[in-house]
């Protein structure tokens, strides 16, 4: 418990100033969260679910809170426009914001014009002026009760991006939050707790993106949860850019809740971060839903990335896809574990999961565990997983070609890449992954 003991006291800084008029069952669930985080603590390599990922080095640190950007401290002074120039999306956005240590900082957010009733607003003042409209959502999809780094992140909840998207709704531009974390303060180790909560009515349509980033070599602890709200017949295509520091800790938690006929496509790419967690867990909650979750990571030196992915069909006739692919360098570590349930009156399920990893060095390890819980006879459900490194005659007839080591092997693991990438419709986010992917292999194929 004594390890615990400093975030008792910062859970005491954040209360202090938050605002009286966000709605009594709020703050009894910010208690309740935090009673469960410290009876709990974090999760150890005995859980099942964490048996290939060890938080000792997240759990053994004293992480304070960041700076608050808004205060003109540290933050404020240290981070203007140019530092966030470069997680812009280019191209027409609805609405830019942007959040510094998991505050909303207005002088760096754009907001456009957007469509009547639709709501992108700092979830602080959102909690302030509309807190009974959020209350079956917010800290409703995403339990407690299944991961303590999720009653930590709620204990904290203090600020985040809020969107709200009435029915019969199109925002046809992209809407862009960006989470940056600032790294130190004062010497010690920050960390920040964003929130994103989306809520989409019935027929309404939307394009989300996420972007996480921190200083070059910084060490801090981004704990991350989003929650998605889909109405019947509602679209979103989500993505989700991790581009954390290298000495960065990185979880990420999704819960998706879709009402009949919704259609959700998640695009989850991981390039930065020391030790990365992503859940990613989706409710198919209504007939004929469409889900599919598309993922992409990169690891080099001794960094580890960990995907755990749950859709769970709750009703009939629902089809899922799921596609995710890594490529390991060095002695980076990779571990997949995707979760397929059918329930028993989910009948006519159509699901299909493939995993893959390509390995560039023998000490390179991935584990890979797919899982299927089928309660319903009438289903197709398939799964795949498959480990390899690249092929010897491809790289030798790319060489007899002209190309060079390099060049031939990043064509390859570009070609390998290409159907996650391909998926992504949005093409500024694309290329711009693209670009990216290119820098890494660079990186982690000198590292091979």
């Amino acid at each position: 418990m004594e390890q615990l003991d400093h975030y008792v006291t910062e859970y005491g800084k954040v209360g202090r100033g938050r605002s009286d008029g966000q709605g009594a069952w709020l703050g009894r669930t910010r208690e309740e969260a935090m009673d469960l985080f410290l009876s709990r603590g974090f999760p150890t390599t005995r859980d099942e679910d964490w048996r290939f990922t060890s938080v000792a080095p997240i759990a053994e640190a004293s992480f304070v809170l960041g700076a608050d950007a808004s205060l003109g401290t540290r933050t404020g002074s240290a981070l203007d426009s140019g530092d966030v120039a470069a997680l812009r999306l280019p191209g027409p956005t609805r609405a830019e914001i942007v959040f510094v240590n998991g505050r909303y900082v207005s002088a760096l957010s754009t907001l456009g014009s957007l469509p009547p009733g639709t709501r992108v607003e700092s979830l602080a003042s959102s909690l302030s002026a509309h807190a009974g409209e959020l209350e079956p959502y917010l800290a409703r999809l995403a339990s407690v009760e299944r991961s303590a780094f999720t009653a930590l992140n709620t204990a904290f909840l203090a600020d985040g991006v809020c969107v709200w998207i009435p029915a019969h709704t199109i925002v046809e531009d992209p809407i862009h939050v960006v989470f940056v974390a600032t790294g130190d303060s004062d010497g010690r180790q920050t960390m920040s707790h964003p929130r994103v909560l989306a809520v989409l009515g019935h027929d309404s349509q939307a394009t989300m993106v996420e972007t996480y980033a921190g200083p070059a070599g910084g060490r801090y602890l981004a704990n991350a949860v989003t929650e998605l709200a889909l109405g019947e017949n509602a679209v979103l295509d989500h993505y989700r850019l991790q581009y954390e520091s290298r000495n960065g800790f990185h979880i990420g938690t999704m819960h998706v809740r879709a009402q009949r006929s919704a259609k959700f496509t998640s695009h989850s790419i991981n390039f930065g971060g020391l030790l990365v967690r992503n859940d990613v867990v989706a409710v198919l909650d209504g007939e004929g839903v469409e889900c599919t979750l598309n993922g992409l990571y990169i690891g080099d030196a001794q960094r580890l990335i960990d995907n755990h992915t749950t859709i769970d069909h709750a009703k009939p006739h629902c089809g899922s896809r799921e596609l995710y692919k890594g490529v390991l360098a060095d002695r980076a570590r990779g571990v997949f574990n995707g979760k397929i349930i059918v329930r028993p009156d989910a009948q006519k399920t159509d699901a299909k999961q493939t995993n893959r990893a390509l390995l560039l060095s023998e000490d390179a390890q991935i584990n890979t565990k797919p899982q299927l819980e089928i309660f319903a006879n009438d289903v197709k459900c398939t799964h795949g997983a498959a480990v390899g490194q690249l092929d010897d005659e491809a790289v030798f007839y790319l060489r007899s070609r002209g190309l060079d080591d390099s060049v031939a092997r990043r064509l390859l693991i570009r070609a390998f890449a290409a159907d996650v990438l391909t998926e992504m419709l949005l093409e500024p986010v694309r290329t711009g992954t693209e670009a990216v992917l290119q820098r890494q292999l660079s990186r982690a194929l000198r590292a091979a």
